[in-house]
């Protein structure tokens, strides 16, 4: 691959960009992960990475209107689209598309090719540790979605069970368990450097409104009794 072909798809890649969580920078920060995982792996084709990389979220912006499309599958058929119509060989538009198609965690679709599975690895380090977690954030927000919910005892839940969507509900049906999804060993070493700092904030998070809301709760009640009596 060399300049001119790399921009052509970069230039494609930031049309499609939308969403603030899945941004240029988050295909950046993914393009970046593989680059560092793929040096300890072998025969590695570069192209195919990088060309998934960069083009594994363009349809992001069709699931968000549409969350009943899959942005990994079609992503895929855009990618490969995108590739024939711009003179790449339909065998490398084949790989980048299993690539693509294959990414995404939600999806019991596995990758089968090294550089698949290093891109799956690569977009899940950057939902690990402390990006991750700001991403998911960003997101929640972006979709009026809240940070926990309140059990109908008064305490807060921490996410586990919960049929609503919530940061805590996020954390423990994903964040939490990607650290054991990763397929290469480079991809599971960096993820691994990056869990504790997630365990400790949502953790503390946890601690802090739990501890806001039981105590709360006792002083109002106090407050609202003295005043009946």
């Amino acid at each position: 691959m060399d300049q001119v072909q790399y921009r052509t798809m970069e230039e494609y890649m930031l049309s499609c960009m939308r969403d603030s969580a899945h941004d240029r920078e988050h295909i950046y920060r993914v393009l970046y992960n593989a680059l560092m995982i793929a040096k300890s792996e072998r025969h590695v084709d570069y192209d195919v990475l990088v060309a998934s990389c960069l083009l594994h979220d363009i349809a992001r912006v069709d699931q968000f209107s549409n969350p009943e499309i899959c942005h990994a599958t079609l992503g895929g058929e855009k990618a490969f689209d995108f590739l024939v119509e711009h003179g790449f060989a339909v065998d490398f538009a084949e790989k980048v598309k299993h690539c693509i198609q294959t990414h995404r965690y939600r999806k019991n679709c596995e990758p089968e090719s090294l550089e698949a599975k290093i891109l799956f690895d690569a977009d899940k380090l950057d939902a690990a540790g402390a990006i991750g977690l700001a991403r998911t954030l960003i997101y929640k927000g972006f979709v009026s979605e809240p940070i926990y919910r309140v059990l109908p005892d008064g305490t807060v839940s921490d996410g586990a069970g919960d049929a609503q969507p919530s940061f805590f509900q996020e954390y423990r049906y994903k964040l939490e368990k990607i650290y054991s999804t990763f397929y290469t060993r480079s991809g599971k070493e960096l993820a691994g450097k990056r869990r504790n700092t997630a365990v400790r904030f949502y953790e503390d998070l946890l601690k802090e409104v739990s501890e806001m809301y039981q105590c709360g709760q006792e002083e109002l009640k106090q407050v609202l009794d003295a005043q009946t009596n």
